[in-house]
């Protein structure tokens, strides 16, 4: 359509010249004495067309001529970037591949290059971020070959030069690259150095947060290294299973690294519910509080959670984890039993009576409370059934000592000597 519009639009032209040529009668005549010149309109127009059009061809083969500098000079800034860009990418290709000599050397080249170019006066916007990040990748690759004062100079240099206008942004990268190598050299006070140059906006970014916690895994800070972990996990940064693995270890650690009571107290008040329904964390926390000379009570509190979970939610408990709540509990009772445990553990008795774990668990209440036939005949009933050599060496620890009060020494000597197999077999 555009096409035939232009077609109409030049034959309509055409009929106007044509009109305006066929019936122009007009004359101009040039007087240069002692001559006269007598010329036709039309000529005088087609003579000043060609006229102009003479001038501006002339004026574009002027500018042309005179352009030719200007273009070589854009052509040699275009062929070094070219260059300088392929040099980069090089770069990139060999760190990739483990060539870390050679992608230093490529980075170095790419900085001599952008160094020629800035000299021509022709660096463009982007020269700050080109030498910053060629710096970057010369000061990973000199990490990698564990050259750190080249390392540490080539980061002084892309610092130096973040500082720029033109580098916004790429400050705060320098700043994490730097505190992870500071934490892959364990240099706890340098990591801590740069973590402290970081803005609060970058710090709560899931990559700081990643080496914030191999921070305070590294200055042993388990509270801090937990809450970084909470965090970490609420972002989404491990899977569901690799981040409830992680938050465990780190919960059993601030565990450990409790010295007293109050100070264990503290620690457990300061888990999140979920993470104090975890059986190895209850366990293992009300372990401790015995073992500090906590209060039963508290430690009993503690293990409900995790004993409502075993009899309430089928499967709620690995062997492992159950055969720990056992043992705690156990232990919980070396002093007194508690009434209302001893009820609670008659019913899941009662309600599982193929459990042995459960059978055993009785027989040690009842040994507690001075019911010693009742609790030879649940220990005999359980030993069968039990394969932790742990709990069943423990069973026949039990057997002997219960032979011993009824002055059976034949059956007690052969009962200590069963528990004294089971204990090197477990050693073993």
């Amino acid at each position: 359509m555009r096409v035939a519009l232009w077609f109409l639009g030049l034959f309509g032209v055409a009929v106007l010249l044509a009109l305006f040529v066929s019936s122009n009668e007009g004359t101009i005549t040039v007087f240069w004495r002692p001559h006269r010149v007598d010329l036709s309109l039309n000529m005088v127009v087609v003579l000043l067309g060609l006229l102009f059009l003479l001038v501006h061809l002339a004026l574009k083969a002027l500018d042309a001529l005179f352009s030719l500098p200007g273009q070589a000079r854009s052509w040699r800034v275009r062929h070094q970037e070219q260059a300088m860009h392929a040099t980069l990418l090089e770069a990139l290709s060999h760190f990739v591949a483990g060539r870390f000599l050679r992608a230093r050397k490529a980075a170095l080249e790419v900085l001599a290059r952008e160094a020629a170019l800035s000299g021509l006066g022709e660096g463009g916007a982007a020269a700050v971020r080109l030498r910053v990040m060629s710096f970057l990748l010369a000061a990973e690759s000199s990490q990698a070959l564990q050259d750190k004062t080249a390392r540490d100079a080539h980061l002084q240099q892309a610092l130096a030069q973040s500082a720029s206008p033109g580098a916004l942004g790429v400050r705060e990268g320098l700043l994490l690259r730097a505190a992870r190598w500071a934490l892959e050299d364990h240099d706890a006070a340098a990591a801590q150095d740069w973590f402290g140059q970081l803005p609060s906006g970058v710090a709560r970014r899931t990559l700081a947060l990643r080496l914030r916690l191999k921070l305070a895994r590294l200055t042993r800070q388990p509270g801090l290294a937990l809450d970084t972990a909470r965090l970490l996990v609420k972002h989404r940064a491990f899977t569901e299973v690799s981040g409830r693995g992680l938050v465990r270890a780190l919960a059993l650690e601030n565990i450990q690294d409790a010295r007293d009571t109050e100070q264990l107290q503290r620690v457990w008040h300061r888990l999140e519910s979920t993470e104090q329904t975890m059986p190895e964390v209850a366990c293992l926390a009300a372990e401790r509080f015995l073992l500090l000379g906590g209060e039963q009570a508290t430690a009993l509190a503690w293990l409900l959670p995790v004993w409502e979970r075993m009899l309430t939610v089928p499967d709620g408990l690995m062997p492992s984890q159950k055969i720990s709540l056992v043992q705690v509990l156990e232990t919980a009772f070396d002093s007194t039993v508690d009434s209302v445990w001893l009820a609670r553990i008659e019913q899941a008795q009662m309600a599982q009576p193929g459990d042995a774990v459960l059978q055993y668990l009785a027989g040690v209440a009842c040994l507690h409370l001075a019911l010693w036939g009742k609790a030879q005949q649940l220990i005999k009933q359980a030993l069968p059934r039990l394969h932790d050599h742990r709990l069943a060496a423990r069973a026949w620890m039990m057997l002997a000592d219960l032979a011993q009060r009824q002055g059976d020494a034949e059956h007690a000597a052969a009962a200590w000597q069963q528990a004294a197999q089971l204990a090197l077999k477990q050693d073993d």
